[in-house]
Order: C-alpha cells, then structure tokens, then sequence
C-alpha cells in the first residue's frame, strides 16, 4: 500500500512536520511546500493527499487566512491536531548567547519569545519565513554568531546545539493544526464528534443570537467563534464556527435548521476531536 502524501508549510523540522510525525505514525511521503497557498495547490493539483496546517494558537488567536484558504477552495477538515508549542534558541555548537548577534525566526516565534531577549539587548530579532530552516541554513553555511529559534526536532535534525529551551514567554504554548484533504471524510459518523462549520446571516437584529440558540437547543458545544467580512458585501460577516456533540443526530438537526436560517451554509470538515 502506497504511503500517504502529506503537504506542510515549511522545512522539515518545522511545527508542522513535527504533527506530521506525530499524526502519521505508519509512515507517510513528506511534501515540501514554502507557503500555505503552496500547500493547497498541492492538495489540488493531486501532488498531496492531504495537508497538514495551522489554524490558531493560544496566545496569537487564530490564523485567519487559512480559514479563507479552507473556505475558498472547498477544502474539507478531516482531523486536528493540538502541540505544545517549545521554542528552541538555537546555534552553530560551540557557542555562548554571549556570541549570537542576530536571530533568526519567523515573525509569531520572535513575537512569543520576545520577553527572553530583553535580557540580551545586544541580540537583533530578524523576521525569517521559517523557524526551522534558519536552523538549516545556519547549519548549511555554518554561519557564526546567528541564532535561530525553532523547534528540539530541528537542532536534532540539523545539528544544532541548544542554548536556552522553551524560551516562550507564555509556556503553556498551544497551537492547532487541521488535516485537510480535497473532499470527503476519512471516519464514520459514529466516530464524529467535532465538525467546522460556515454561515453568513442576513443582517437582521438577534439573527446570530437565533443560530446560537439552536445550536443550544440541540445540545451542540461552541468551542470557537470566528467573523470574517465578506468581501463583496461591506458591512456583512461570515461566522466560522467548531462545534462538538455526542449524538451525531442532534448535530444533523442543527445543521438542517441552520441551513434554513443562513443565507449561505457550508460545513467545512467533520472529525473526531483530538484529546491532548
């Protein structure tokens, strides 16, 4: 049987390809893409399977544009997946912080740790496209006096020496990822107990507080509440909305009557919902 062909923003020994390690543990081909619109065309020029991609994090909130990206190509969430998110400084081995100079990092890492590098004013934080592959190109020009901060897998996967762990002001440090594909599900309804979902209201009085009440009614759990604007119409907002239940029958009678209330409905993903 063929491995699976999975798509990920970012180098090897990013966040996105520790999930990937994690989620596929029977094996699986690793897709290379630099960017998350790169990551889609993989999922629909069939050169990936399926994708594995960031959604929103704890401290940063959600990552809004990939919600766009789902959406506007008709992608499907089939799974999720919660890490613990540890930033790494990280260098050439042999060195002291005392000799880092510049460090490297994607602009939400320098953001999360910037509370460490106070105490190393003499440090200056460069916004990179990818955590781990400053680490590999520190390692590949072996380049004296840069740091990069990125994840333990990629000082592994690179030989890097670690010089402070888990540097992350906040360290209860979340992020969630979904696994998308072109279309379907991969799971039975009786395994379902999570699905994300999209409607756009007419902009009536009390219209939201209708839908959130029928959600109630049928005994749906909110777990995240999103708006977008919508583009052709200044003034109206898309909700995107993750919901969990234990009777799949209650979420389908939610559904239908959501339907008949939006006047745009779409469900973007059903999945089991991953316990950390």
């Amino acid at each position: 049987m063929e491995k699976p062909k999975i798509a990920i923003q970012g180098n090897k020994g990013s966040f996105h390809h520790v999930v990937a390690e994690q989620c596929y543990t029977e094996g699986y081909e690793l897709v290379v893409c630099e960017t998350f619109n790169d990551t889609v065309k993989a999922l629909l020029n069939g050169s990936a399977d399926q994708a594995v991609m960031a959604i929103e994090n704890s401290i940063a909130g959600s990552i809004i544009p990939n919600y766009a990206l789902i959406d506007r190509n008709n992608l499907q969430i089939v799974g999720e997946y919660s890490l613990s998110i540890h930033h790494q400084l990280m260098g050439l081995p042999g060195q002291s912080i005392e000799a880092i100079r510049e460090v490297h990092s994607h602009p939400m890492a320098l953001l999360q740790c910037q509370d460490f590098f106070h105490q190393y004013p003499h440090i200056r934080l460069i916004e990179a496209e990818d955590t781990a592959d400053e680490a590999r190109r520190i390692s590949e020009f072996q380049l004296k006096g840069v740091g990069a901060i990125a994840s333990q897998q990629a000082a592994e996967l690179y030989g890097m020496e670690v010089y402070a762990s888990s540097i992350q002001t906040i360290k209860n440090n979340v992020t969630r990822f979904v696994i998308i594909q072109s279309k379907g599900t991969v799971i039975s309804k009786e395994q379902i107990n999570k699905a994300a979902l999209k409607f756009i209201l007419d902009h009536q009085r009390g219209s939201l507080a209708a839908v959130l009440n029928v959600m109630s009614d049928c005994q749906l759990n909110l777990t995240k509440i999103q708006s977008l604007p919508v583009i052709e119409t200044p003034g109206k907002y898309a909700f995107f909305v993750d919901v969990t239940f234990d009777d799949f029958a209650h979420y389908e009678k939610a559904t239908k009557l959501i339907a008949i209330m939006a006047s745009q409905f779409k469900i973007l993903g059903e999945y089991a919902q991953h316990q950390r």
